[in-house]
């Protein structure tokens, strides 16, 4: 399933921060973690401002109101999914319902509990996304698929059709040989940073 040429192309990307979870684990929203003077949403609304994307979603459920209020002031689109306890899924159809229809070639996730990628990173997965015709781009680091991804707009009815209980998994697998990986030596790509013993070793090791 490559993507055609020409103007379905030319339209930009969106991105799309899935902070819906609970943080049970870590305690605390994810999403408002300290990192670099900055929090784990800010700073993938920063590395995730390239040229192709013209549309930012922060998906948020478990703690809507608090980071919310963190982000007000940053402009972008705040989307409540009420079904977050269904999963990452229930986030990324959301995500994909607050596009505006058939005005975006593909769609950029980024969970917020894997936030140590850089700009850098995200510019290869644009370029490799553009040139490619690729419907499904993803990070590898040592062999082992990683995030953030970029899914096509092709894709957006399957996502939405996708079960609850296999989640997006189901789109990459259906497309197996349409996914395109990118190897990084960026370990953040595959780094689920979900408690705080697993976040103190991460920031120690950068």
């Amino acid at each position: 399933m490559n993507l055609p040429s020409g103007e379905e192309t030319q339209l930009p990307l969106a991105a799309a921060i899935l902070a819906g979870g609970e943080s049970r684990r870590m305690g605390t929203p994810k999403a408002l973690l300290p990192y670099h003077g900055k929090t784990f949403a800010e700073h993938l609304l920063e590395i995730t401002s390239h040229p192709r994307v013209e549309i930012k979603r922060v998906i948020v459920g478990a703690h809507a109101e608090q980071i919310s209020a963190k982000l007000r002031d940053s402009g972008v689109e705040i989307v409540v999914n009420r079904d977050w306890r269904r999963g990452q899924l229930s986030s990324i159809q959301a995500a994909v319902r607050s596009l505006p229809s058939n005005q975006t070639s593909g769609l950029l996730l980024c969970p917020v509990d894997h936030p140590l990628v850089s700009t850098e990173l995200i510019a290869r997965l644009i370029e490799a996304f553009d040139s490619s015709g690729k419907p499904i781009v993803l990070p590898t680091y040592r062999g082992k698929r990683g995030h953030p991804l970029i899914f096509a707009a092709p894709l957006y009815r399957e996502i939405l059709d996708a079960s609850a209980e296999i989640g997006a998994r189901q789109v990459v697998w259906s497309h197996a040989n349409d996914v395109l990986e990118l190897a990084t030596e960026q370990e953040g790509v595959v780094l689920n940073l979900n408690d705080p013993e697993t976040l103190k070793r991460a920031l120690e090791a950068q």
